[in-house]
């Protein structure tokens, strides 16, 4: 954000002169609102926070303890003009809701939720606002925000965990495409897993796995990994991979589940 600053300047209007940037700042002249000829000389600051966290996903395992990293400075390099706060939160699959994770301000932090107890911040260096989590349970993959704000400055950015497990298909006993998404997630947790997300079962089927059948991923889309090609299977013409249904009716639609 510009930090906007005033001062008063007397010399000949007309001037092709300019400041140049220094200090932090650059120079631009404006007449002031007198008429009597002198300009006034405004200063904008182009110090911009900025926040970093890796590009890549993050990969732990459930039950382990993980460091979610994340640092922020100054472009140009500043001192920060007030305490800063910093925030992280967790991302829905489709970005509607955030669930707050921590926030810190100064040495005091508070986790929230599921969190509490579990996460907390990491500070060995300068301008570090690095997330611990320990303990981790399946459902804490996903994608985390690191929000750093000083004064009016707020900057963030993105991290993805990935839990590393096996994916496997779930079919209830009653019969083929017996689950809603519901029931899916249920059928999951009572297997102790969660519903697998769609990069953990391309992962999986990289690694061999080969099911025929449709199963809900998490999100709500329904697909299924084919690594050996079949007449009843989508025929044997039909490229390996994971093939997909798109995303489906939740509620109205049955069929297997993929879990984790």
């Amino acid at each position: 954000l510009l930090l906007l600053l005033g001062a008063t300047l007397l010399r000949p209007s007309g001037s092709s002169y300019q400041h140049p940037f220094y200090n932090g700042f650059y120079y631009n002249h404006m007449m002031n609102d007198k008429g009597d000829g002198h300009e006034n000389v405004v200063y904008f600051s182009v110090a911009k926070l900025m926040v970093e966290t890796p590009k890549d996903p993050v990969y732990s395992s459930s039950g382990a303890n993980v460091t979610l990293p994340c640092h922020y400075h100054y472009e140009p390099e500043q001192e920060a003009k007030s305490k800063i706060r910093i925030k992280w939160s967790k991302l829905r699959d489709d970005y509607t809701k955030e669930q707050d994770v921590l926030v810190a301000i100064g040495k005091t932090q508070v986790a929230f939720g599921d969190f509490k107890g579990r996460a907390s911040l990491r500070r060995n260096g300068r301008r570090e606002a690095s997330l611990v989590v320990s303990d981790l349970r399946l459902q804490d993959g996903g994608k985390y925000r690191c929000e750093v704000i000083d004064g009016l400055e707020d900057e963030s950015n993105v991290v993805e965990l990935r839990l590393q497990g096996v994916v496997f298909p779930y079919q209830p006993r009653r019969g083929q495409y017996q689950l809603n998404f519901a029931e899916a997630e249920r059928a999951c947790r009572e297997q102790g897993a969660v519903v697998a997300s769609f990069s953990q079962l391309l992962q999986a089927w990289r690694e061999g796995l080969d099911w025929c059948n449709a199963g809900w991923l998490a999100g709500g889309s329904v697909q299924y990994p084919i690594a050996r090609p079949r007449e009843h299977c989508g025929r044997k013409d039909t490229p390996v991979g994971v093939r997909s249904y798109g995303y489906r009716h939740k509620d109205s639609e049955d069929h297997h589940a993929f879990c984790l």
